[in-house]
């Protein structure tokens, strides 16, 4: 079932019956909104008021607020990580006394205030913002890499290949992943500046198996399709097959894999920093959090707020960002989550119910598109 919204009033028979061309009880017949087009049974069909088709005549994903706000807080999390090391006031391992203190709060000579031994809590921000985002982005992307292999390999071909990396994603899903990632990097070699390549890979090893399954069960919904039968007939290849007609497909599921995997990164870092699995002395987000809770800044009678807070509300946000794109593109694939893309008082203006009907696809027509057809 779906929801038309026409632009035209509807025009009435003569005798006040309903609309031209209705059939009985409102089935079948031409539609209600001058174009002619016939109306199935339990179609609905709505229209606007007049002059406001062009304002709301497409629903697109930068409309939706969720990826309006998740994208400009993605960009400015990455422009920061980008040139926040330049940008920093001072060299967050520099103490500005010799001898340890109180931790000052924020004044204007440190906008974040200083540490226990007087360290910039500014520049640490900014200069662990760049180590936490990048290790989660290649995390994101090795994982999903490995995600779109393994998976769609095995939605395609099926059978005992099937079998293998279905019970090895498996094996990964049931691991719990943090003491996973903790005895593994227990056999690595603690620098006081470790890779942080090195670290986006193994957090990655723990971090591709949801994808890889979600992907496989649409790979096997896909094989069966017409255009993949077509391919196969004129002999095409399977990896030529994957690669350019069932992957295309997916790319709304490959983006919101990534997205997930991104914010998986960026907890399990914080969460392997925080409990000094990775080099303290290398300045991240769980780095500031480990010598926070070293200090027990929150347990003191006054709390330094100013230490803890700032890496974790970073955190919160960035991950809260990812969160709103990975809704956003949900809202666009999804037909029962389109009409999200409309604010409240649009949709009333388009002529939406207060509640769409499950079933109800809202589609907006334009008049030009109307007479067209």
């Amino acid at each position: 079932m779906s929801t038309a919204l026409g632009t035209d009033p509807p025009s009435t028979d003569p005798h006040g019956t309903g609309p031209k061309g209705a059939g009985p009880a409102g089935i079948g017949g031409s539609a209600p909104d001058g174009t002619g087009l016939p109306v199935a049974a339990g179609q609905q069909v709505l229209s606007p008021q007049p002059g406001r088709h062009r304002k709301n005549r497409i629903l697109q994903l930068p409309r939706s607020p969720k990826i309006r706000i998740g994208l400009g807080l993605s960009l400015l999390f990455t422009i920061l990580a980008i040139i926040g090391p330049w940008i920093a006031p001072l060299n967050p391992s520099k103490s500005l006394s010799t001898m340890s203190g109180l931790p000052q709060p924020p004044s204007s000579a440190h906008w974040l205030g200083t540490t226990q031994v007087q360290q910039d809590v500014l520049s640490q921000l900014l200069v662990g913002g760049r180590s936490t985002i990048l290790v989660a982005l290649i995390a994101g992307a090795i994982a999903t890499v490995l995600a779109v292999a393994f998976g769609v390999t095995a939605g395609y071909y099926g059978g005992l290949l099937d079998d293998l990396f279905s019970m090895l994603a498996n094996v990964f899903l049931v691991l719990p992943a943090l003491p996973l990632l903790i005895v593994i990097f227990g056999f690595l070699s603690k620098t006081a500046s470790p890779n942080d390549l090195l670290i986006g890979l193994v957090v990655s090893i723990t971090g591709w198996a949801f994808g890889a399954r979600v992907l496989r069960a649409q790979t096997l919904s896909m094989r069966s399709r017409d255009y993949v039968l077509s391919a196969r007939i004129i002999g095409e290849r399977g990896w030529r097959i994957m690669l350019f007609e069932i992957l295309p497909n997916l790319t709304p599921i490959v983006a919101t894999s990534f997205l997930f995997t991104v914010i998986y990164g960026v907890g399990a870092y914080t969460a392997l920093s925080f409990l000094g699995v990775i080099s303290v002395a290398h300045w991240n987000w769980g780095t500031m959090l480990y010598w926070a809770q070293s200090a027990q800044a929150a347990q003191q009678v006054h709390i330094q707020w100013w230490w803890f807070l700032p890496p974790g509300v970073a955190v919160g946000l960035f991950g809260t960002a990812l969160a709103l794109l990975n809704f956003g593109i949900d809202e666009f694939i999804n037909p029962r989550l389109r009409a999200a893309g409309l604010t409240r008082r649009k949709a009333r203006q388009v002529g939406l119910p207060r509640r769409v009907p499950l079933g109800l696809t809202p589609v907006l027509r334009s008049p030009d598109e109307s007479r067209r057809i």
